[in-house]
């Protein structure tokens, strides 16, 4: 699968904490581009894209916060200021940005404040990190288009884009490789299903 072979794409482990994203990157003569998104557990938002199509890379990790290479366990806290997020790195040759940030606002609720379901704190709060004025631009768009849909005022942020700290090993596509996990069958299967009703021509698996 093409989720399998991304690491030829982006080395999570050669990726340096804190690290800075670029908006577009070459591979190989594509033209990539990254967005930084955050909304909720980022188990959550790294399963949705580890499974569509034209995305080579998901890094999930912590961003928008105050303490310098926090942990998982400091950034659960909600003490850090951090955003539990993904950077989402896709040819848009492939998949359109629109669909990946149609994916977002569809797979996560934008309209309750710093809590995903059961996920409550500053840290599953819903974010966007533009890296230049076009995406921010972007962002702006989806926020209006996706406002009439929701019975509630979107609360998601754009936020400054700060320092990148590269979550733990163990969070990197965290769902394939747990998804007996009571979290993952609870919360994630359903999101996963929701996408797949959607959104099934943009995925690589059914």
């Amino acid at each position: 699968m093409q989720r399998r072979i991304v690491v030829n794409c982006v080395s999570i482990l050669s990726l340096q904490s804190p690290h800075q994203f670029v908006p577009t990157l070459e591979h190989n003569g594509t033209k990539l581009t990254t967005f930084v998104l955050a909304g909720g557990c980022f188990w959550c938002l790294d399963a949705v894209y580890q499974r569509t199509r034209g995305v080579h890379a998901v890094v999930s990790g912590y961003i928008g916060g105050h303490t310098s290479a926090p942990n998982y366990h400091q950034v659960c806290t909600g003490t850090t200021g951090h955003a539990e997020g993904v950077a989402v790195i896709f040819d848009p040759q492939v998949v359109p940005a629109e669909v990946i940030l149609d994916m977002f606002f569809t797979v996560h609720d934008p309209t309750t404040l710093n809590r995903q379901g059961y996920d409550v704190g500053t840290q599953y709060r819903s974010a966007m990190f533009p890296l230049d004025d076009e995406q921010r631009e972007l962002f702006n768009q989806a926020i209006e288009k996706f406002a009439p849909l929701y019975p509630n005022p979107i609360v998601t942020t754009i936020e400054e884009s700060k320092d990148f700290y590269p979550a733990e090993q163990i969070h990197q596509d965290y769902y394939s490789e747990n998804q007996n996990v009571g979290y993952c069958r609870v919360i994630i299967d359903p999101k996963l299903a929701k996408v797949r009703k959607y959104y099934a021509q943009w995925l690589n698996e059914a």
